[in-house]
């Protein structure tokens, strides 16, 4: 077990609909969080190239103009912005944990990319089910996208948004002994006062309760919307009334739901820092650890999926007609 480091997560807008500066952008919130000797930091939901608040804010026929920009600007795995970042992390020894859409053959996910201190990808996960309107947008992660990654500073996972109200996800996660978790979150200035669900208040208690729950330390990385934002997707006064400038609430929490660091002002950019002790763990676990001692697997089990789901699973004549278990793990591996 390492001893305490810092760790940080992200409040910040993107360069919206820009990936290049986006990039340059969160590299610059890597180098400060390593002039302060961080050793991991997180981003928020897709923080690469922004979240994409037009599909709150009218019909999803009237979004269509955005779509190629947005699409042109989702990440591609193996391009030179992600070679970028991975020497970001390396350049600046400490783990990235980026948010970001992703574009993969012409289908965008949501996602968060793990890249190690050597600049290593340690995951490419995506988010495993969008929520509501996002699904016009995005497609869905499988089991595989649930992963838990031995790290030199713990064991270490992430999720987006709401899938820190779906409580099997949240299970899953748990039962990998996962001690320290990324939770992207885009800002909380969306439908302010109109939908309590979708407020600062209801999504900070939920990366709260993740961290008494499965006695992690949680960063809460949590994205801001700039003026630039606004100008671009408030074209009428009813989007200006729905979507407001910041909403920025980035946390972190130690295993036994306690507040970390300092934090920054809805509308203010930068990182909240704390210092992280893997030690206090074993105080929450003796306590409640539900997928250990807490656990009651004679009443209640979870049925994990692991395994990779593409849409084809291609394989030769001389194969057998339909593969194997053993074939399609085989493939998955390559």
């Amino acid at each position: 077990m390492s001893g305490p480091f810092k760790a940080a997560a992200v409040q910040a807008s993107p360069v919206f609909l820009d990936l290049d500066a986006s990039v340059d952008k969160a590299i610059g919130l890597i180098e400060a969080a390593a002039a302060q000797d961080v050793k991991i930091i997180a981003f928020p939901e897709t923080y690469l190239p922004g979240y994409p608040f037009y599909i709150w804010l009218d019909a999803p026929a009237m979004n269509m103009p955005f779509v190629p920009q947005y699409s042109a600007n989702s990440i591609v795995e193996g391009s030179s912005q992600d070679k970028r970042l991975a020497k970001a992390a390396k350049d600046n020894n400490l783990q990235v944990v980026m948010g970001l859409s992703c574009n993969s053959n012409g289908t965008l996910n949501m996602g968060q990319w793990h890249y190690s201190a050597e600049g290593e990808v340690l995951s490419r996960r995506r988010k495993l089910k969008p929520t509501h309107i996002e699904r016009t947008v995005y497609g869905e992660g499988d089991g595989s996208d649930m992963v838990v990654h031995d790290t030199p500073q713990g064991r270490v996972g992430a999720l987006c948004c709401w899938e820190h109200i779906q409580p099997l996800n949240k299970y899953a996660m748990y039962s990998q002994n996962e001690q320290i978790h990324c939770a992207a979150w885009p800002s909380f200035s969306l439908y302010e006062g109109g939908a309590y669900a979708l407020g600062a208040e209801v999504n900070t208690s939920a990366s709260q309760v993740y961290a008494v729950e499965g006695q992690c330390f949680v960063l809460a990385a949590c994205a801001t919307v700039s003026d630039e934002m606004v100008a671009l997707m408030c074209t009428t006064d009813a989007k200006r009334a729905m979507l407001k400038k910041g909403g920025g609430y980035a946390r972190i929490f130690g295993p036994d739901g306690a507040p970390l660091g300092t934090n920054l002002a809805p509308d203010e950019e930068g990182l909240v820092i704390a210092e992280i002790d893997l030690n206090m763990i074993a105080i929450g676990k003796a306590a409640a650890d539900p997928c250990g001692h807490y656990a009651r697997p004679d009443v209640f089990r979870l049925m994990f999926n692991k395994k990779p789901s593409p849409p084809v699973m291609a394989f030769d004549t001389d194969e057998a007609r339909f593969p194997t278990d053993e074939q399609e793990d085989a493939r998955a591996a390559e």
